[in-house]
């Protein structure tokens, strides 16, 4: 990876400065999140995963936006009101991020090691975006909210998920499983 990602700064989203590294050697699903995106309702999902998983070393670590037609636009303690009353969300959550404009470090770090989207639904989410008046300026970029990075107890990131494809998809659930060797 071009960083070592559990030394690069991150924030909680009660605003600690921190960095992953309570997470070294464990299986991590990094995800942009936004409660007002028509693919919001994955936090239920994310959350059933994360039950399903924590106890063997997974971690989902979300990463909040408003860079995508400004789908997050509340603060910190108004997105983690929103996930604990309505999804009860237990994984750990972080302060709002850059990921198109202004980048963070992290999603920097993410995108250099893993440029392409290996797992998707086809080509009809990013048709349905252009519809929708968004384009992805560098095909690199992350897509829209939701897109999912798997990261391996090795520090690496072995898969990138589309936005559609959902926390209870088996292409998702077996690469958990393959990195977590369940």
């Amino acid at each position: 990876m071009a960083n070592n990602i559990y030394e690069i700064p991150v924030k909680t989203i009660d605003g600690q400065e921190t960095n992953l590294n309570d997470y070294k050697g464990k299986t991590l699903l990094v995800v942009n999140v936004a409660s007002k995106c028509g693919l919001t309702p994955q936090y239920e999902g994310l959350e059933k995963l994360y039950e399903n998983y924590r106890d063997k070393g997974f971690e989902i670590l979300a990463f909040p936006s408003n860079d995508f037609k400004g789908q997050e636009p509340g603060t910190e303690e108004e997105i983690k009101e929103f996930c604990s009353t309505n999804y009860d969300v237990k994984f750990p959550m972080f302060s709002k991020v850059g990921i198109l404009e202004d980048r963070h470090p992290l999603y920097a770090s993410l995108i250099e090691s893993h440029p392409e989207t290996d797992i998707n639904n086809g080509e009809g989410m990013e048709e349905r975006l252009r519809n929708f008046g968004h384009t992805r300026v560098d095909p690199t970029d992350v897509l829209w909210n939701f897109e999912k990075f798997l990261i391996g107890k090795n520090g690496e990131v072995s898969a990138r998920f589309a936005p559609d494809v959902t926390p209870d998809d088996p292409r998702l659930t077996a690469k958990i499983e393959a990195d977590l060797g369940t």
